[in-house]
């Protein structure tokens, strides 16, 4: 073999692993697209699309010490959707931005009566596990579970509203909807589980506990 013949090779050798380079880079860009773009064609919003959405829940259970009460709340929630590792084709994950609700308290003429409740979001959303998944590609059907931690503010009749009693969620409240199309047009959620509430400081007594939450979502974009 000649020194031209060596050269050749050489040549050959390093087009060939260049190429392979290269085809390895566009195969990592296709394999990281591809989920994004089969989410697009399954009909989910794509990666960074928020959504803020209002909520309506009339005649809402809660039960305060051993008082009963019902409150109508009105609020919003806003999420924002990411790639969701597990089944990034057909679901994305939902990041809680922000959540908040107010209504007033009745009862039965006790004394939790024209008491007022403040819901918020309790903290940043960093284990992200409310999830939009496509459950029928047609016609399109969707189930979205929203998982709510939050900070419950009450204000009980003659109190001094910069006082009032503080409660978290001991765990979190999971409501789920089955819907025809996302955003929901006013769609109802159904609450899975009872949600008690507890004092910051001490996770191990239940102060309150909400039983029902028929919550109505709907789109505010």
């Amino acid at each position: 073999m000649t020194a031209s013949d060596r050269h050749l090779g050489t040549g050959r050798r390093n087009f060939l692993k260049g190429a392979a380079a290269a085809a390895l880079g566009i195969g990592g860009m296709v394999a990281t697209g591809l989920p994004a773009l089969a989410a697009r064609q399954a009909g989910l919003p794509p990666a960074g699309a928020e959504f803020p959405l209002g909520l309506i829940a009339d005649k809402s259970g809660l039960r305060i010490g051993s008082t009963d009460v019902r409150t109508d709340l009105r609020g919003e929630v806003a999420f924002r959707a990411e790639t969701n590792a597990g089944g990034p084709a057909d679901s994305v994950r939902l990041r809680m931005l922000g959540l908040r609700m107010s209504g007033e308290l009745s009862g039965d003429g006790s004394r939790q009566d024209g008491g007022v409740i403040l819901i918020e979001q309790e903290d940043a959303d960093v284990a992200v596990q409310s999830l939009l998944k496509l459950t029928q590609p047609f016609p399109q059907r969707y189930e979205q579970t929203m998982v709510l931690s939050f900070t419950m503010k009450i204000v009980q009749p003659g109190a001094r509203i910069d006082q009032p009693l503080v409660l978290t969620t001991k765990e979190p409240a999971v409501l789920v909807g089955q819907l025809t199309q996302f955003p929901p047009k006013g769609d109802f959620y159904q609450l899975q589980n009872p949600v008690d509430l507890v004092l910051p400081d001490d996770p191990d007594t239940t102060l309150a506990t909400i039983h029902t939450f028929p919550v109505q979502v709907g789109s505010l974009g």
